[in-house]
Formats: structure tokens, C-alpha cells, sequence
């Protein structure tokens, strides 16, 4: 699917109740194989107890992928790419849907789930600073492990 295609679904789906809460949600994970490492990007529209809506993007790097660091930055950098397809009139879109509901408790955000962990025991926690400050600067909501989901465990599924 393209990108409007994608944004078009989102709408669709807010639209059929928009004064519920809403989590635009996109993370990436990766997964080294033999002689390539497979990078998944989920999209998700979440309405909270009412279900989702979600797709993903694939990108296949013909080599593998061993350092941690260059991983986890593509990842992102992946994640980033996706989040500024979401240009202000796209948000803007988004927001209007729920803004007529909001003083009964509709809302909207925008997260980026990132597949790093704070943890004194977790290898990417060494990442958590900056990879966190280049989520905030695109005005998204970062999130990390354990809150991470879309890039942890959605993206992750097919990236096996």
C-alpha cells in the first residue's frame, strides 16, 4: 500500500467512532538472518478497548547486521522516516476527527515505540538517551521497553 493508502485507512477507522481514545503508534524491529537482517516498521491506530487497525512496511538489507548500535539507529531511523510521512496537514486531520469530542474525553496521540530497554541488565540501555531525544524532536511520544509493543512485539513477529 502507499502512504495515503495507509492514512486513509487510519481515517476510515477513526472515523467510524471518533470520540474514543486513539494511539497512532509506530515502531521498527529487526532480526538478523543467515546473509540478510529483515527490518519490520508497524503502523498502528489503536482505539483503547475497541480495537486496531495496523499494517507494516518490510525492508530487506542484503548483509547481516551484527553491531547492536547501527541496528537499533536504523530502526529508528526507519521509525522517523514513517512518522514524517505524517505531515501537519495529516495530523491535523487526525486531530479534527476527535477535537468536536474532546470535553467528553475523546483523544489523540502520536507514539514512537522504540525496541530499547532502560534495564540495567538490557544491551540497549546505553541507547536510551538518544534514541529518546531523536523521537522527541520529531514532536512524537517515545516509548521503550517495557511500553514499546508495536516495535517489540507486533513488528516483531514478522520479522522472523
Amino acid at each position: 500500500m502507499s502512504f495515503e493508502d495507509v492514512f486513509h485507512h487510519i481515517l476510515k477507522f477513526m472515523e467510524q467512532n471518533p470520540n474514543g481514545h486513539y494511539r497512532l503508534m509506530i515502531g521498527t524491529d529487526s532480526q538478523v538472518h543467515k546473509y540478510h537482517t529483515i527490518f519490520i516498521t508497524g503502523i498502528v491506530i489503536q482505539h483503547e478497548g475497541n480495537g486496531v487497525w495496523a499494517c507494516i512496511r518490510k525492508v530487506m538489507i542484503p548483509r547481516k547486521m551484527l553491531h547492536l548500535r547501527e541496528r537499533i539507529s536504523y530502526e529508528l531511523s526507519l521509525t522517523e522516516e514513517i512518522v514524517a510521512l505524517f505531515t501537519a496537514d495529516h495530523k491535523t486531520q487526525l486531530i479534527n476527527l476527535v477535537l468536536p469530542y474532546i470535553y467528553e474525553g475523546a483523544t489523540f496521540t502520536m507514539e514512537g515505540h522504540i525496541d530499547i530497554g532502560a534495564g540495567k541488565r538490557n544491551k540497549t540501555s546505553e541507547f536510551v538517551k538518544e534514541m529518546v531525544a531523536r523521537m522527541e524532536s520529531m514532536g512524537v511520544e517515545p516509548k521503550i521497553k517495557p511500553n514499546a509493543f508495536v516495535a517489540s512485539s507486533y513488528a516483531n513477529r514478522y520479522t522472523k
